[in-house]
């Protein structure tokens, strides 16, 4: 059987406290700020705490949470893919920097998305705040 999920990019974490977080990933444990960005009334930031994963800190995520993204190589066709074996998503395709994700849960409540990468670490160069 063709594999969907290709690797894990992101580790998207929600916070409470975007600030004491901010300051726990980079002061405490040393992360370095990919990028970092404040819009549509979002603070979204991307840490490399030791590789890929990245974790990115939210802060319109609510806490305690953790979503994994994985990368697939065509979003429809996984879309397609998974539909037929029942996978229901959460809602429909919408785009993130990268581009187009769609987020899912499992019987547990347990948060995933897939993400096509059609613009691949787009806000590492555009973005970085630091």
């Amino acid at each position: 059987m063709p594999k969907i999920l290709k690797r894990l990019v992101y580790v998207y974490v929600g916070t409470s406290n975007y600030t004491s977080d901010y300051d726990f990933y980079k002061k405490i444990l040393g992360a370095e700020v990919i990028w970092e960005f404040e819009q549509f009334g979002a603070k979204v930031a991307a840490f490399n705490l030791g590789g890929e994963p990245y974790i990115l800190l939210a802060d319109h995520v609510r806490a305690p949470s953790k979503r994994l993204i994985y990368e697939v190589e065509d979003i429809r066709k996984a879309e397609s893919t998974l539909r037929g074996k029942g996978w229901v998503p959460d809602g429909p395709i919408f785009e993130v920097p990268d581009g187009p994700c769609i987020n899912f849960s499992d019987k547990s409540g347990n948060e995933y998305a897939i993400l096509q990468m059609t613009r691949p670490h787009v806000l590492e160069s555009s973005r970085r705040l630091e």
